[in-house]
């Protein structure tokens, strides 16, 4: 999923499920963020201090750098959970390691981490936790099928998103997107060079508006997928979550849904604002908070990755997009509630649990 998911579809959720704004902005800036922290290491001040943090994603998720992404460790926990062939904890043991960490949608691995999210609601970065863990479980409905290594399994063969009437005009995005590297209409060529989570399957995963995403997988099955609908089941399994968290329920025992003129809402815009740009598509979405199209009436929200009055630039004074990794920053006693430090506080937090204490209870070693 993208900026227009991850961003304004998890604020208006979190808006629904009873998040003051405030609340709803962190929890909505969290989920976003995990597709913009690209930076990790040491943070180092001018009085001697330092701050560990990780990363959760490379620049852009940008497929086309191929060694960049084969270096980064981050696909399995923050993008392509592990679903365990739909099977529970124990239920799976000597099943094949490549097949185990396929990401499937709502899996056992997803709910458990949302749990662990929901127990861990006293800690200070528990509002960016959420954030993080609801990009996760989106993010299983769209990466479903795929798993975050490079492996042949993620090959993808006649690739149709159901949109172009003829192949050309899927060849000329292939094309555009990877250059040199595609000669043919066919993600498999582009999976024999990176079959990596679903680069082969370009951006149509993450397509909120196509209905008729046709491929072959790297298993030779041929599926069909209807994105608007899976993206629907999400925005409702990531109310129900939401509510879980606010009743200090992490056996997700609520039966709500979205009331329906606020579905029916959330359902006309992931279908009609369907600009192939992610950046228009959030516009779209922010202008339609913004005219109070939902229950909560009008509200103005925004996001800013990094730079001027970035989550960055308020903890560290700085508004650099990329470090040298030379920095000395000044230290300043708000430093420890910064928004920037209790989300990469939630980053270690979420990703340490998932493969240290959730993954092997499935018998996963992923890192």
């Amino acid at each position: 999923m993208q900026i227009d998911f991850h961003h304004t579809v998890t604020y208006v959720v979190a808006r629904l499920a009873g998040f003051t704004k405030q609340e709803a902005e962190i929890v909505a800036h969290s989920s976003q963020y995990v597709d913009d922290a690209v930076n990790s290491g040491y943070i180092t001040f001018r009085n001697g201090a330092i701050y560990s943090r990780i990363s959760s994603a490379h620049k852009m998720l940008d497929y086309r750098n191929f060694e960049e992404l084969a270096n980064h460790k981050v696909w399995i926990p923050f993008h392509f959970l592990p679903g365990n062939e739909g099977k529970k904890a124990g239920d799976n043991l000597n099943g094949e390691f490549i097949k185990k960490i396929i990401c499937r949608p709502d899996s056992y691995v997803a709910k458990d981490i949302v749990k662990a999210c929901i127990l861990d609601k006293k800690k200070p970065y528990s509002l960016h936790r959420l954030g993080i863990t609801m990009h996760a479980y989106a993010d299983t409905w769209a990466h479903q099928g795929f798993a975050g290594v490079n492996d042949e399994i993620n090959i993808v063969d006649g690739l149709n998103d159901g949109l172009n009437d003829n192949d050309e005009g899927l060849a000329g995005y292939v094309k555009d997107y990877f250059g040199k590297v595609a000669d043919y209409v066919t993600g498999k060529v582009i999976g024999d060079v990176l079959p990596l989570g679903h680069g082969a399957a370009l951006s149509y995963p993450d397509l909120p508006y196509i209905t008729k995403l046709t491929y072959t997988n790297g298993q030779k099955e041929k599926i069909s997928r209807n994105n608007h609908q899976e993206f629907q089941d999400a925005v409702q399994a990531m109310y129900r979550a939401m509510v879980s968290y606010r009743k200090d329920d992490p056996k997700f025992t609520t039966k709500d849904s979205i009331d329906d003129k606020d579905f029916d809402m959330i359902s006309n815009n992931l279908k009609n604002f369907n600009d192939s740009n992610p950046e228009k598509r959030h516009l779209m979405w922010m202008n339609s908070i913004k005219r109070g199209d939902f229950s909560f009436g009008k509200e103005k929200i925004s996001y800013t990755d990094k730079g001027s009055n970035s989550w960055k630039d308020q903890a560290l004074d700085t508004k650099k997009a990329i470090e040298n990794g030379y920095e000395r920053y000044i230290f300043k006693n708000d430093f420890f509630k910064s928004n920037w430090k209790l989300f990469h506080d939630a980053l270690m937090a979420y990703s340490f649990e998932l493969l240290h204490d959730i993954l092997p209870e499935y018998h996963i070693q992923a890192a």
